[in-house]
């Protein structure tokens, strides 16, 4: 099993909600001035799928939506429907501040925690994994939705930034069967708009404050998770 990008320093994380011409608008500036992100491949948005795990008692969904300061929300990520590198994830809010902890697992693994199988985890030499297995073995944490959408990353190496434009949100409702490339999805979304995530280590450079100035763009503690579950029946 190969490790990759264990852990992250906690950043900054500002979400907004964008209609499509103001995307369109801030995506000539940053074009101009940023970097691509490396899967940007010919400057094309990839596709990123999110299977998203909660507890029993439905914490992360509950929390998010009550404004809880500290928590943990767990999810595994793959890229343009590819099993070629797939990441277990855990997302942690800290107060202000977002922490991300993640490993590369293989397939047979990521297809033994969609079922709700834990085993071995516990003798594993990552945290991560050790902690999911104690999450799933404890708080009976199980996949609960499928989050779809369609990524433009920009870069910038002072302080780490990096905007993201995350578009086509769709929700696999129900559904876990991850690698489905014809998983029938809906939009969770109400309104045309899309989003934009501004993430950055300490403070956001001044260059790149300009770049944002005067766009239209609404500020929000958006969840695509939280999101993507409202169709459900939740108690």
């Amino acid at each position: 099993m190969q490790l990759k990008r264990n852990a992250l320093p906690a950043r900054h994380e500002l979400k907004y909600f964008i209609n499509p011409a103001e995307l369109e608008a801030l995506r000539q500036r940053l074009r101009g001035a940023l970097t691509m992100d490396e899967h940007c491949v010919g400057g094309r948005p990839y596709v990123i799928r999110s299977l998203y795990f909660d507890d029993i008692e439905d914490s992360a969904f509950y929390d998010k939506q009550a404004g809880v300061m500290h928590r943990d929300k767990y999810r595994i990520r793959i890229y343009n429907m590819s099993d070629k590198a797939i990441f277990l994830e855990r997302k942690r809010k800290l107060g202000d501040l977002i922490q991300k902890s993640s490993v590369q697992i293989t397939r047979r693994l990521c297809d033994q925690l969609v079922s709700g199988n834990p085993g071995g985890l516990q003798k594993s030499q990552s945290p991560l994994l050790q902690d999911v297995f104690v999450q799933m073995r404890t708080r009976l944490l199980r996949p609960k939705v499928i989050v779809d959408y369609v990524r433009e990353a920009y870069l910038h190496p002072v302080e780490d930034v990096r905007i993201t434009f995350d578009m086509q949100l769709r929700s696999g409702l129900s559904s876990v069967d991850l690698f489905n490339r014809h998983l029938p999805t809906v939009c969770p979304h109400d309104r045309n708009v899309e989003i934009l995530e501004v993430k950055f280590n300490n403070y956001l450079p001044g260059y790149i404050a300009g770049l944002l100035h005067g766009v239209e763009a609404e500020r929000s503690a958006v969840s695509k998770y939280v999101l993507c579950r409202r169709y459900e029946p939740l108690g």
